[in-house]
């Protein structure tokens, strides 16, 4: 398994992550998939307040029993600031709260699912507009000071929105995570469509992508396999919606004699922005298919090729 630093800190993780929010709501099934990543060299678990309702948080501390020295030798990450229909009654509706007070409380909910002290990461899930910024300080000091929350991050925000939230916070914003595949590259168009009259594309990042990278600040891809799409385990109906990409992916698989989902996945290895996937499987085989991307390199013709097949349409 490849490593690299987390944002700027010295953490050491493995380039290829566990998302656990298909880990399931059987304990034993969430310890073999989390056997399997170990096995294969991922140290990067990747969790939030709202996957199964706690649910995938609760599961994964039977790990804990299994492997008693482990704490020390994974990182886990959380998310928090998704707030699901009916809490607390009936009236509310799904939102985002950024609340000092929501954030520290549902920080203390994962410690206590999870069964561990402290959480290496945590990220705000998805912004908020009705965002305090002296809130969120407030309780990322809160939760620094007190040894529950190592290092910050934050999931699906724009480069305006890291701006304004860095001005306001003391701890570094060390990631990003953010959707990107080979079929989802707006991230990536953005720069190349620029000045254009009518793109052929949405455009979707304002300078995301490079904001990061300019801080430091490690974009995690999810949904780095289309939910399966991208390792040809959807149904021939949504494969054939996206031909070319995936004839393109099958041809290199069957070349570099590795699967489907390898490929995709060192596609996004290949950049050099160093962005960290995180696959989201419960399946053991899939964790061992989507690892084999650490096992090949792709040439900058073969990145393109796929890129190209990928966006569906031909560079300006």
């Amino acid at each position: 398994m490849l490593t690299q630093k987390l944002g700027i800190t010295s953490l050491e993780v493995s380039r290829i992550a566990l998302g656990c929010m298909r880990l399931g709501e059987e304990t034993k099934q969430a310890v073999a998939t989390i056997r399997a990543a170990l096995d294969q060299g991922i140290t990067f678990f990747d969790h939030a307040d709202i996957y199964g309702r706690g649910r995938r948080e609760e599961v994964f501390a039977a790990i804990w029993d299994e492997v008693p020295s482990l704490r020390s030798r994974i990182v886990i990450q959380s998310k928090c600031g998704i707030r699901l229909a009916g809490e607390p009654d009936e009236t509310a509706p799904k939102r985002y709260d950024f609340d000092c007070e929501h954030i520290v409380n549902a920080v203390e909910g994962s410690l206590r699912r999870l069964k561990t002290d402290y959480l290496d990461v945590l990220l705000l899930h998805r912004p908020d507009p009705l965002v305090d910024f002296k809130e969120v300080a407030r309780a990322f000091d809160t939760l620094h000071s007190a040894g529950k929350v190592r290092h910050f991050g934050v999931s699906n925000h724009t480069a305006a929105q890291l701006r304004l939230l860095r001005r306001w916070v003391d701890q570094p914003l060390i990631t990003n995570q953010l959707q990107l595949s080979l079929v989802h590259t707006y991230l990536l168009d953005e720069g190349i469509v620029l000045n254009r009259d009518q793109p052929s594309g949405p455009i979707r990042g304002a300078g995301t992508f490079e904001y990061c990278r300019m801080h430091d600040i490690t974009v995690q891809a999810w949904a780095p396999l289309a939910r399966g799409l991208l390792g040809g385990r959807r149904p021939a109906r949504e494969e054939n919606a996206h031909p070319a990409v995936m004839a393109e992916i099958s041809r290199l698989a069957m070349t570099k004699g590795v699967s489907k989902a390898a490929i995709a996945i060192a596609w996004l290895l290949r950049h050099p922005a160093g962005i960290q996937p995180i696959v989201g499987t419960k399946n053991p085989l899939h964790i061992i298919a989507a690892c084999q991307a650490c096992e090949i390199e792709l040439t900058r013709v073969e990145w393109y090729n796929l890129f190209l097949a990928g966006r569906g349409r031909q560079l300006p």
